[in-house]
C-alpha cells in the first residue's frame, strides 16, 4: 500500500532488547494527506538502518509504502503500520544538477509562430 503526504510529527526513537538478546530500534511519524479532508496516518520504520537510511524530517513531502499488520497483547488488539520504503516528493532541480533519483526535466518546446502567413495558403478560413 502507498500514501503520500506531509510529515507533521517525529515521534521520539524507542528501543530495547528482544527475549534473543537482539537490541532493535523503531521511530514513529506521522504523515497527513493533502486530501479535500485530510487524513493522518502514523507509520513506524523499524531498525536503527532503516531509521538512519530513511531520515525523515518534519515538513517533508513524502510517499511511504507500507504493509498493515495487526497483534494481540492481553486480549485487545493493535494495528501496526511498518514502512518499508519512503520517496521524499520531486524536488526542485538546484544548479543545473538532478536531484538523486529524479532525472532531468524534459525540455520545453519552442512556441509556434502563428503569425506567418503563406501566400500560397489555400484553406478557406
Amino acid at each position: 500500500m502507498e500514501l503520500s503526504g506531509k510529515i507533521i510529527a517525529v515521534l521520539p526513537a524507542r528501543e530495547g532488547i528482544s527475549k534473543a538478546g537482539n537490541p532493535w530500534k523503531t521511530q514513529e511519524y506521522v504523515l497527513e494527506t493533502h486530501d479535500q479532508y485530510p487524513r493522518k496516518m502514523c507509520f513506524n520504520l523499524f531498525g536503527a538502518d532503516k531509521i538512519s537510511q530513511f531520515n525523515i524530517q518534519i515538513g517533508e513531502e513524502v510517499t511511504v509504502s507500507f504493509d498493515i499488520d495487526c497483534r494481540e497483547w492481553q486480549g485487545r488488539w493493535f494495528n501496526d503500520i511498518r514502512a518499508w520504503k519512503v520517496e521524499r516528493a520531486v524536488a526542485n532541480v538546484a544548479g543545473g544538477q538532478p536531484v538523486e533519483g529524479v532525472p532531468f526535466p524534459p525540455p520545453a518546446a519552442s512556441p509556434v509562430d502563428f503569425t506567418a502567413t503563406d501566400e500560397n495558403d489555400d484553406l478557406p478560413f
